[in-house]
Formats: structure tokens, sequence, C-alpha cells
């Protein structure tokens, strides 16, 4: 026996009613499945480094080894290719080299880098076939002036250096104390405090 409520009921108004609670269903369970991953994070131990006041440890400990950071230049072993200035997509090397009259030799008289240009990208660096040019671990120069970013390299005129058979033999600094040295003629890097001196 059909109840009169049943035949009342058109089949497409039941499915449609169905539909509705079921998207309802859906909306709470998707809800709790994400609060769910958030309310997780309530009894995780915290990752958050506070830089540059609380450092665990020091900040080239913490930087991996093969990050991209400010550009150094060590000029004991420059060849004077001139490779990385021509690989450069933006120009922010600049090389200059000079030949002495009497002797023939070539010196190098500018060596300049626009790290307010620079994007980072390593071009250079892959192209350096002695090392001479590579990315430091240093991340946070800055200065209220843009001409103080370009970093000039080249002091007193600088022979290049003669590349030797294996690049191996090539003992080259990547810790940035070079850059570092450079920099702080122009702006002060700030100075990080560990957790255990507090």
């Amino acid at each position: 026996m059909v109840s009169a409520m049943e035949t009342a009921v058109n089949p497409s108004v039941r499915s449609a009613v169905r539909k509705y609670f079921k998207n309802i269903y859906q909306l709470f369970y998707s809800i709790l499945e994400g609060m769910a991953v958030t309310f997780s994070y309530l009894f995780r131990r915290p990752i958050t480094i506070q830089y540059p006041y609380k450092l665990d440890k020091p900040m080239d400990e913490i930087i991996p080894d093969r990050f991209r950071g400010i550009l150094g230049v060590d000029l004991r072993y420059c060849i004077a290719c001139r490779l990385c200035q021509t690989t450069c997509p933006i120009a922010c090397i600049a090389i200059d080299l000079e030949r002495n009259p009497e002797t023939k030799e070539r010196f190098i008289t500018r060596f300049d880098i626009d790290i307010s240009k620079c994007m980072f990208c390593g071009l250079c660096v892959e192209v350096c076939s002695t090392g001479t040019l590579h990315h430091s671990k240093i991340f946070d120069g800055t200065s209220r002036h843009v001409e103080n970013l370009v970093l000039e390299f080249v002091n007193t005129p600088v022979r290049p250096f003669i590349k030797p058979k294996s690049i191996e033999d090539i003992p080259v600094d990547r810790s940035g104390a070079i850059t570092r040295n450079k920099l702080k003629d122009f702006f002060d890097l700030p100075k990080f405090r560990l957790t255990d001196e507090a």
C-alpha cells in the first residue's frame, strides 16, 4: 500500500533533497579534514627561526652549501677570460683589461659586480673554469643607496692567473670572506646573537 505522501512527492525532488544533504555532509567532512591538519600543528615543536635575533646555530651552518647568495670573486685565480661578463643576461658584471705597452702583459683593472641588478641565476658561476666566481652564503646586504651595491673587487691592477692542467689544484675560498669585506665598506652587516649567548 502506497501512502498519499509518497505519491505526492516527485522522484526528482527526492534526489534533489538527497543531493542537498550529501553536499552538507561533504562540506563538514572537508572542513574537519582540513582542521585536523591544522590542529595537528598545535602539538608539534615549532620550526620558526627568529632571524636575526635568536639563532640555534651560526648562519653559515644553517644555510646550505649550494645556496645562491651574493657573488664573490677571488681574483687570485681569475684568468681574465671574460666569460662571466658575456654570459650574464643582465650585464651586471663589468671587467676591464689593459695591456702594458712595454711588456705586452695584460692586467685586470676593473672587476665590478652590481648586486642590485644580479638575479642570482648562476650562469656566470657555471662558465667560470677556475672557480674564481662563486655564490657566497651572504644574502642580507642592504643599503639606502643603489650606488653602494656595486662591488668593486679590483683596487690595484691584477695580473691574470695562469690556469694549471688540473682544476683540483686551485684552492678557492667559498666562505664569502672577500665579499663580506667589500660589503663592510658600504653598510653594516647585522650582528647575530646565538640562543646560547642570551
